[in-house]
């Protein structure tokens, strides 16, 4: 049994942790034992980190990096988390939050003593460009998003040009239907996979080709959007027809077959019989999907942080163009606002039901 006071301890109240030794009966029988004692309850899912955020311990993009150091699967998954969870964005917030602070000192002053000229100081309003042109330089840094849920890699073509075969070559078992008919592949498959512990969502597709049944017709729609939304695009189709697409790779499939020839120049040639050109054709997939990843020791924002990184550089853009001082201080004040509603200040009481309800039991 270990003992942390208050305020020095995780959630900032008096704690005392039992550890058990053995078995799962022997944790049940400790359990149970607890469970008769009156007033005492289990935890709900995340209520010690949020008793920690409630208590000033840690901020919410620091319970942000805690959920997702729990929800990892990648080891840039887990770096990314734990920069988070260590507070790398809190400083960060700290600095822009001081320097906002100093800016708003400025505006409040010029309104209270520069009576005679209410003309904001130029040189407040080039400090004011300056920390906005800092957010957007953030805001155009990858999101985690990615390393979340996966770089979308999309294989498409026209049909039986091996899609479905080279996906499941890939995922190493047999994901989607193989038939020399056309028009097999009806909807998207999707395969959730580690390359060098890079995160990708490899996703087969229907045959891009004028459909005349409709079921088929609905498949090729979703293959259209797919593309568009394609991280990166592995493409068996005429490199013509790829050449719209910012991050197409081109595959000469089923290289195996006499008359397929000689690959194209630019394109991998590949066989999911044979096994040729498969790895190659993987390095360069997780290539192109790294270079959309943050790098390891970079922070990564996600969706929430990003809207409101978004707000407050709206906000202090907004007051590098503003001449009176009034209208200054009140830009300022609402990107004050907006930190604040990025470190859990204010206004995120749902985000919080949402955020720790993602964590394990009494987290």
């Amino acid at each position: 049994m270990l003992r942390f006071d208050g305020p020095a301890s995780s959630t900032g109240e008096d704690v005392v942790e039992l550890h058990g030794h053995g078995g799962r009966a022997v944790v049940d029988s400790l359990l149970a034992a607890l469970g008769a004692i009156e007033g005492l309850r289990q935890a709900e899912p995340g209520e010690f980190t949020r008793r920690a955020f409630e208590k000033g311990r840690i901020d919410l993009t620091e319970a942000e990096g805690l959920a997702d150091l729990i929800e990892a699967e990648t080891e840039s998954q887990r770096k990314a988390a734990l920069a988070l969870a260590e507070g790398g964005l809190s400083k960060q917030i700290a600095t822009w939050q001081e320097m906002l602070l100093g800016l708003s000192a400025q505006a409040e002053r010029a309104i209270d003593y520069d009576e005679d000229d209410e003309a904001a100081d130029p040189g407040l309003l080039r400090d004011c460009a300056r920390l906005a042109d800092e957010l957007r330089q953030w805001l155009g840094r990858p999101r985690v998003e990615l390393l979340k849920d996966g770089v979308l890699v999309v294989i498409a073509g026209p049909p039986n040009a091996g899609k479905s075969s080279l996906l499941n070559v890939i995922a190493g078992e047999d994901r989607a239907i193989v038939t020399e008919i056309p028009g097999t592949t009806r909807d998207h498959i999707q395969v959730p996979l580690s390359l060098g512990g890079t995160p990708i969502l490899l996703t087969d597709t229907a045959g891009l080709r004028e459909a005349e049944e409709v079921v088929e017709a609905i498949g090729v729609g979703r293959t259209g959007r797919l593309v568009e939304a394609a991280d990166v695009l592995v493409w068996l189709g005429d490199a013509v027809d790829a050449l719209g697409h910012r991050r197409a790779i081109l595959v000469h499939a089923k290289a195996d077959l006499p008359e397929r020839g000689v690959a194209p120049p630019g394109s991998i040639a590949v066989s999911s019989v044979t096994g040729e050109g498969i790895a190659a054709l993987l390095e360069e997939v997780g290539r192109r999907a790294r270079e959309l990843l943050p790098a390891e020791d970079s922070i990564a924002l996600n969706r929430r942080q990003a809207q409101h990184i978004g707000e407050a550089a709206e906000a202090l853009g907004s007051a590098a163009e503003a001449r009176d001082a009034v209208l200054v201080a009140e830009d300022l004040r609402l990107a004050r606002a907006a930190f604040d509603r990025l470190t859990g200040r204010a206004g995120i009481e749902n985000v919080l039901d949402a955020l720790f309800g993602r964590f394990c039991l009494g987290k």
